[in-house]
């Protein structure tokens, strides 16, 4: 964990960020107001009735809006190249995202590689990607990811059953509409998913060896407001303060993946969702308390203050107090309804060591995090989340 001035810090904003109910419906405008008469908006078969209102503003100003809604489940390059080719045959002049982190990360990258100058392959990585062709604004129906403000999009690797990703200050939108209102449809499982997914974000983000003063602050405030409301979320869906609280919680985490990002968490996350599908903010709540243990040694003031975040008692003791945060942890998955073991899932000891190898491929995120890992020290974890 790094002190004021030890290392740069850059953060590359959204153009524009909208907060608030009926936030949605000013994307559109901002885009035509921009010169945009053909949008291209990416979405899923749940969240398309949720279009509508801005098909309908779009074609009342005389533009021209298509749908593209073919996404099963996480993204993958193959449905990245059909989201692809639809926008170009439709002659997309700016891109929405509209839905959860998948359609939003698929529409960033429609819009920064749909001149062709650059292939998907050759833009996963960090800063890889030269440009982007077209404007783009997401409008978040979950409160996970982050995806609206974040630098980041991530596509399944079918061969590899791997996730990978693109990091690039390029993929940070024009525009971000959080819209509580866009939310309350979402069902309770995926409401508790996608808020473990953020509460990750924020845990990562502050107890890292890239962490800073100012995304400290995000994550701080992003941990209060889950551990305060994700229940409520859970179980009341329709209260808009439960949800706005939320929303703002999962806009924290995001400003935090830029100049920070995530650890062992997410790493080792990536072969549960590459492999056995299972969903991202699931696999984190899955891995999170394993991962913590591993780690209060190696950080155990900052995990402290996590646990304070989180509500826990404050024992007096850093790693007493850490491990107290844990065991809240637990309790909020327990009570979101949240599987607590891989082996719900299908999961057995035999595939631990070739999830093991996969989760230590992914060294971006894994040289972040406070404490190093071994590959033994994976299956450890693997093991403990059985």
């Amino acid at each position: 964990m790094t002190e004021p001035g030890q290392r740069l810090l850059t953060l590359f904003n959204v153009g524009t960020l909208s907060f608030g109910a009926g936030a949605a419906l000013r994307c559109p405008e901002d885009l035509m107001d921009r010169g945009a008469t053909r949008l291209f908006i990416v979405t899923s078969p749940p969240t398309r009735s949720l279009c509508h209102p801005l098909v309908s503003a779009i074609e009342k100003r005389g533009g021209a809006a298509a749908l593209w809604d073919d996404l099963k489940g996480e993204p993958t390059f193959d449905e990245f190249a059909q989201a692809m080719e639809a926008a170009r045959a439709f002659g997309a002049d700016a891109v929405i995202g509209l839905g959860g982190g998948s359609c939003m990360d698929v529409a960033k990258l429609v819009a920064a590689l749909y001149d062709g100058k650059q292939s998907i392959k050759e833009a996963i990585g960090v800063d890889l990607l030269k440009g982007r062709a077209l404007p783009v604004a997401c409008i978040p129906t979950t409160a996970g990811t982050g995806s609206e403000v974040t630098p980041i999009a991530i596509l399944g690797d079918e061969d590899e059953d791997l996730k990978k990703g693109v990091v690039s200050r390029h993929l940070v939108p024009d525009g971000a509409y959080l819209d509580p209102l866009m939310t309350v449809t979402m069902p309770p499982a995926v409401t508790a998913a996608t808020g473990f997914d953020a509460l990750t974000h924020c845990i990562e983000a502050y107890a890292n060896k890239f962490a800073h003063p100012i995304a400290d602050i995000y994550a701080e405030a992003g941990i209060r407001l889950i551990a305060n409301k994700i229940e409520r979320a859970c179980k009341h869906g329709d209260d808009l303060a439960a949800r706005e609280a939320m929303l703002l919680a999962s806009l924290y985490g995001g400003m935090c993946l830029g100049p920070v990002n995530t650890a062992a968490v997410h790493a080792l996350a990536y072969p549960l969702g590459g492999e056995f599908h299972i969903a991202h903010g699931v696999a984190n709540a899955l891995l999170l308390p394993h991962v913590l243990r591993f780690n209060i040694e190696a950080a155990p003031a900052r995990y402290a203050a996590v646990a304070r975040a989180l509500g826990a008692e404050d024992t007096g003791g850093d790693v007493a107090t850490a491990q107290k945060g844990v065991d809240v942890i637990v309790d909020l998955a327990e009570r979101c309804g949240i599987e607590q073991r891989m082996s719900a899932f299908g999961i057995d000891v035999g595939a631990v060591p070739r999830m093991a190898k996969a989760a230590m491929t992914v060294t971006r995120l894994l040289e972040r995090n406070p404490r190093t890992l071994t590959e033994a020290d994976t299956i450890g974890i693997y093991e403990a989340a059985l």
